[in-house]
């Protein structure tokens, strides 16, 4: 499929391609918050500080009701740019894909029915340790309980993840464990001298090449929630990694744990294929052999400049979007264009 690129281990992509072509999926969004997010410069999310902690749960709202219920305003930057949400629901409800919202430690909790872990949320990991290892062990636990649910349940379960500044705390569990990454950012110019900086001396107190140890320091709860899902749901179904750079941070914290990659595949956007500030496809390739798969939008074509700017530099993943939009178009006909005409749709009721 031409909307579909593969990177990394092509053949594998190809099967799995094949072996998820109009089955059943189910979509679950993990929602998550690093108090890192606050550190002036490091993301977009959110129109203002104060209201970064709800870009979470307002996202999760959003992909359900169409509009937030823990905010009153439209999840959008001042000049018009969306949340990758819009992009999630509009893929999941033109295939009808069911969806689930998994509560990791967000600091505002969702407006909707949700499975909730009862997770501190993260850290500012400039400050002090992101979370307790004891939480870094249950956040995996509690993963891995839904994860058999899950997984049971669907052919291809997609994982979508919803956490700003996320890529910082996900430079950091890389950086942790040994894995030399350029992380991407949602602004086009991407703030690595800031992170880089946070990141090594956060590190100065990692004293302990345990992997519970690094995430509990410079990690998030999103972190080892989403990598106990993949351990159990990957021996059972087909699971698609919806995200970049966090999802890399997944895949290594799995791999200490003993994930060797099986039914698993990385679904993203062209938009962070493309970021040359970063470098996912080679940071996948040093954890896992597995396959990339990245959904080829169009947002670029759009009449309307706030979707454009995705394939600008802006935003360029989140909530899902890459996997949801993968999904979307491996279970029904339709291709990215008709995607760009739902999205357009979707953004015009909202404005």
């Amino acid at each position: 499929m031409e909307d579909i690129e593969l990177f990394g281990n092509k053949q594998k992509g190809i099967d799995f391609l094949n072996h998820t072509k109009q089955k059943k999926f189910t979509f679950s969004l993990v929602i998550s918050y690093t108090a890192t997010s606050e550190i002036p410069g490091i993301t977009i999310a959110g129109e203002h500080p104060d209201l970064i902690k709800f870009t979470s749960p307002a996202d999760a709202e959003f992909i359900h009701y169409g509009h937030c219920k823990s905010i009153s305003v439209i999840p959008m930057t001042p000049d018009g740019k969306p949340t990758p949400a819009l992009l999630t629901k509009a893929a999941l409800e033109a295939a009808s894909v069911p969806n689930i919202v998994i509560n990791a430690g967000s600091k505002i909790t969702p407006k909707l029915p949700c499975l909730d872990l009862g997770l501190d949320y993260g850290k500012n990991i400039s400050q002090e340790p992101a979370q307790s290892a004891e939480d870094v062990r249950k956040a995996v636990e509690y993963g891995r309980i839904i994860g058999r649910f899950l997984g049971a349940t669907t052919d291809c379960l997609v994982i979508g993840e919803s956490i700003p500044g996320g890529t910082t705390t996900a430079l950091g569990v890389l950086e942790g464990m040994g894995v030399k990454a350029l992380v991407s950012s949602s602004m086009p110019k991407n703030p690595t001298e800031l992170k880089i900086n946070i990141i090594r001396d956060a590190l100065e107190r990692v004293n302990s090449s345990d992997p519970f140890d690094i995430v509990s320091q410079v990690g998030d709860p999103m972190i080892p929630t989403v990598a106990g899902i993949l351990s159990t749901a990957s021996d059972l179904t087909h699971v698609i990694l919806a995200g970049g750079t966090q999802m890399a941070a997944v895949l290594c914290f799995s791999k200490s744990l003993g994930f060797d990659g099986k039914n698993t595949a990385i679904g993203t956007t062209s938009y962070v294929i493309n970021d040359k500030s970063a470098n996912l496809i080679d940071t996948v390739g040093t954890i896992l052999d597995i396959p990339i798969l990245a959904a080829n939008l169009k947002l670029g074509e759009s009449q309307i400049a706030g979707l454009r700017s995705y394939a600008d530099g802006f935003v360029k993943e989140g909530a899902g979007a890459g996997g949801a939009s993968i999904a979307c178009m491996l279970k029904t006909k339709i291709d990215t264009q008709k995607l760009l005409e739902l999205t357009e749709i979707e953004y015009r009721r909202i404005t």
